[in-house]
């Protein structure tokens, strides 16, 4: 079950800290514009460089804090014990696992951060005795986007009319009739409040056969999958960075089933309101497809 915040709280890895705790933070570093790798080159012969494509670095997040429990030594070094044992469990043992990071700043919605608690460190111990140990906790994450707490989603069902790019199917009879975008006759349609791309998760449920994914008007936003489901199988598809899988049934990877044209990397939700659309084969009528994601922000 995951905690409510209060303002000026921290949850790191479950483990509840700042405002009305008695681990106090005094700083947080790794706050702001992650680093950047640059693909700059220098010219070769003059000065100056060419400019290339620069990207975001993971971000590092290293918390300065202090455990106190004044007359109370030994609850000192238990709420110690609980913060080490936090970045020692099986997450570090397990690929593809990460830890959380969530912050509650006064009057904003909870955000959060995907990656590991790399360690915690008590600074000194020569206070320990009147209840006070400085520490330092080192958060490393894996995306340099900060996500909504909570997450949006929605389930489709098949349109077996739906054909990339839209159209009519001919022979066309009068009277001719258009819809307008509305939520009840295109249910497809998504809102991603963030500034940043979101990355959505995807479950397929069977039976059907060779679905394609994809968002309107995202031209590389195209997933196309060579596989046959049974009823009540799933594949679940993860586009996060450094987490992208396709997994059936929840066992192993099954990425031999993605096009070689499709490319987990380039589907993502935009900024705004942007529709998601599927096609398949199924004579059922009762495969469905799920949506989920968290509003992704550039900023804190």
């Amino acid at each position: 079950m995951t905690t409510t915040l209060s303002d000026w709280q921290l949850d790191v890895a479950g483990v509840l800290i700042g405002h009305g705790t008695d681990v106090l933070i005094g700083d947080i570093e790794g706050i702001g514009t992650p680093d950047k790798h640059t693909g700059d080159r220098a010219i070769p012969g003059e000065d100056g460089s060419y400019p290339g494509r620069d990207t975001l670095a993971p971000r590092a997040i290293r918390i300065t804090a202090g455990i106190r429990t004044p007359g109370n030594p030994a609850a000192g070094f238990d709420r110690l014990a609980q913060l080490e044992e936090a970045a020692d469990t099986q997450v570090r043992l397990t690929p593809g696992a990460t830890d959380v990071l969530r912050v509650q700043r006064p009057g904003q919605p909870t955000r959060r951060q995907y990656g590991r608690l790399i360690s915690v460190r008590a600074i000194t111990l020569a206070d320990a005795a009147h209840g006070w140990i400085p520490v330092e906790i080192t958060f490393a994450g894996f995306d340099p986007a900060w996500y909504a707490d909570t997450t949006s989603g929605l389930t489709l069902s098949l349109d077996t009319s739906a054909q990339r790019g839209g159209g009519f199917t001919a022979p066309l009879r009068a009277p001719i009739t258009t819809g307008t975008p509305g939520t009840a006759a295109r249910p497809g349609w998504v809102a991603n409040s963030g500034n940043r791309s979101a990355w959505p998760s995807l479950r397929i449920t069977g039976p059907v056969v060779n679905p394609r994914v994809w968002v309107d008007g995202q031209p590389d936003a195209l997933l196309e999958f060579t596989v046959a489901l049974g009823a009540g199988e799933t594949l679940d598809v993860e586009t996060r960075p450094g987490l992208r899988n396709i997994v059936r049934n929840g066992q192993g990877t099954y990425a031999g089933a993605l096009a070689r044209t499709s490319r987990l990397d380039l589907f993502r939700l935009p900024p705004g309101r942007s529709e998601i659309r599927w096609s398949a084969q199924d004579a059922t009528g009762t495969s469905r497809l799920a949506v989920t994601w968290r509003d992704a922000h550039s900023a804190l």
